[in-house]
């Protein structure tokens, strides 16, 4: 009987009573299991446990394990990193194109393996988020989203959202998904061409403008997921990230996002026919493992998915 790990599914947006303490630093350190993690804001940082991290780079800014001390990210950058709100319209200036970059956040400590991430109404579409990083008790990284409209800002309806993990010079840049073929390899020849994979049963249309300057976001491949998740591989470890069926995520591809030879393993959610006041909640879950072999990484996987995935009813 494989045990599930539930969800737990709120963040302070939702329940504003929930207690939390604000950090003196932009960071703070997770460890759970054989994982640390360390959650930082969008601010600079230049010490001795983030040197030299960029400003406009939230999330997950070092990712290690015990079995591997260099961080799975880019130095200076992030994994699990917020970078767009989109509705489709083309941005009016580089800054607003990664609007979550340059919108001031807060960081609350919710015990000693939970952080939030938290944005006021961003300047430009009005929209208040939360997200809270949580290392469950065998280091797998649970990020629970919450997102909430404030006005009527979205022009064509929907809600987009973008999150980046940029990998430091792994092997291989191309990830593996689950496909009516078995595991796929993902492979984007470039920068925004057939970068985003679609679910299988993904027949959703987000109406954009043209030239739209985000090309990962719109250009779809030739492949479809019949399973929510995948992984890829970097110095002989595996990074997977799992998802809600219900949630309809999109996965992203990037040779080059990270710069050259540092990949973009990214995902996007959607809200199509947004109501503005409603809380919107979105799940996912990391994993950072000592293994390469798909079958080992189904094993060690697969109470995480099943927790993301329940049996219809449960």
């Amino acid at each position: 009987m494989t045990l599930v790990i539930p969800l737990l599914l709120a963040t302070t947006l939702s329940q504003p009573e929930l207690a939390f303490t604000r950090p003196a630093k932009p960071y703070v350190i997770l460890t759970r299991g054989d994982i640390e993690a360390v959650i930082v804001t969008n601010e600079a940082v230049n010490d001795a446990i983030l040197p030299n991290h960029k400003a406009g780079y939230s999330g997950v800014a070092k990712l290690t394990h015990k079995r591997r001390r260099e961080n799975l990210f880019v130095p200076g950058i992030a994994g699990l990193n917020f970078e767009h709100i989109l509705d489709g319209t083309i941005p009016p200036d580089r800054k607003a194109q990664f609007e979550p970059r340059n919108h001031p956040m807060e960081l609350r400590l919710i015990n000693r393996h939970a952080a939030e991430l938290c944005q006021s109404p961003t300047y430009l579409h009005q929209l208040e988020s939360c997200q809270r990083y949580e290392l469950l008790p065998d280091g797998v990284l649970q990020l629970t989203i919450e997102v909430r409209a404030r006005e009527r800002t979205f022009r064509n309806g929907y809600i987009g959202l973008f999150w980046a993990s940029y990998i430091h010079q792994p092997e291989s840049l191309d990830i593996f998904l689950r496909t009516k073929d078995g595991w796929t390899r993902g492979v984007t020849p470039a920068h925004g061409t057939l970068s985003t994979h679609p679910g299988v049963n993904d027949t959703r249309q987000f109406p954009h403008d043209e030239p739209f300057p985000l090309t990962l976001v719109h250009s779809l491949s030739n492949h479809r997921f019949t399973e929510p998740w995948y992984y890829g591989v970097s110095h002989g470890m595996a990074y997977v990230q799992m998802f809600r069926a219900t949630d309809q995520v999109r996965l992203t591809q990037s040779p080059s996002g990270g710069g050259a030879g540092n990949p973009a393993w990214d995902f996007q959610f959607a809200v199509p026919n947004y109501e503005p006041g409603k809380i919107y909640t979105f799940v996912m879950r990391a994993a950072y493992l000592p293994d390469t072999d798909p079958a080992k990484i189904e094993r060690a996987t697969r109470k995480h998915r099943a927790a993301l995935n329940p049996p219809s009813g449960k």
